[in-house]
């Protein structure tokens, strides 16, 4: 049975709130994690969360797109009572643009329920390679490095205290949906929580630029194991402390003068050397 569709009319209507002023990161800050939302943007990061497992909590689309995402949220209610299906919600594009601040150019938006926060302990304990994130705190970087991590066969993201959510809606559309697909958590108290990823049986290899660090291509078999790669915020790269507590400093070489990669793609070549096969 296809869902129930409600046409709004008035950008201020109360049932949409969810989705207002999407652009001010502030107000969403402030709004998403208290009420335990996140925002998916497009059909493909939809079909991704609900995939993944999470509660739908209402969705929002252009009028023109009802039937075709209709049938995603029908497909996904398959089993489920009919009082528990989320409202369906429709605009026009003046509609949905004056009620989030930009112009919905994909057609489709969905507010999820958030999970229980992973500890850092379950998730190191169910991995072998994983990420560690200092202060990154610019959504684009962080799905970046989140789709990275999928892709190049990284287990799990930990972020210290500072860094951005990873369910914010930039995250989550730069990531494609992949921070639905890896485990991450927050690692605290930072810097000293390094210890207990020690403990848990990882090598934690900070990636830098200097000059003294080892290349990483060279990086022995005995850090190769259980590897915990630790980066840090764009141009401020990793903190001295967070550096300290590292076991080892490595470097990806770099050509023609040029200092530095953005934390993204470097994080993507370090995936690359720490996963691939001798």
């Amino acid at each position: 049975m296809s869902p129930t569709v409600t046409t709004i009319t008035d950008p201020e209507d109360e049932r949409i709130a969810d989705y207002r002023a999407l652009t001010d990161v502030e107000l969403r800050t402030r709004w998403e994690p208290p009420n335990g939302l996140f925002i998916a943007e497009g059909e493909l990061v939809l079909r991704r969360a609900l995939r993944a497992g999470y509660r739908l909590r209402s969705v929002l689309v252009d009028a023109k797109r009802v039937d075709e995402i209709g049938a995603v949220i029908d497909d996904a209610a398959v089993g489920e009572p009919a009082g528990d299906q989320a409202p369906f919600y429709a605009g026009t594009q003046d509609v949905l643009k004056k009620a989030t601040g930009f112009h919905v150019h994909r057609g489709v938006l969905a507010s999820f329920h958030r999970k229980p926060p992973a500890s850092a302990e379950a998730v190191l304990s169910a991995a072998r390679r994983v990420v560690i994130l200092e202060d990154v705190n610019n959504h684009t970087n962080v799905g970046a490095i989140f789709r990275g991590a999928a892709a190049l066969g990284m287990d799990a993201v930990l972020l210290s205290p500072s860094c951005a959510d990873p369910l914010y809606r930039r995250s989550v559309r730069v990531s494609m949906g992949e921070v639905f697909a890896i485990p991450y958590a927050r690692l605290e108290p930072w810097p000293d929580a390094l210890d207990a990823v020690r403990r848990a049986g990882y090598s934690v290899l900070a990636l830098t630029p200097a000059a003294d660090a080892l290349p990483i291509q060279l990086l022995p078999e005995a850090y190769r194991g259980r590897p915990a790669l630790l980066l840090g915020a764009e141009g401020a790269g990793l903190s001295q402390p967070a550096m300290a507590a590292s076991d080892q400093r490595v470097a990806i070489p770099m050509h023609r003068g040029v200092d530095s990669l953005n934390v993204a793609a470097a994080a993507a070549v370090a995936f690359w050397e720490l996963t691939r096969e001798a």
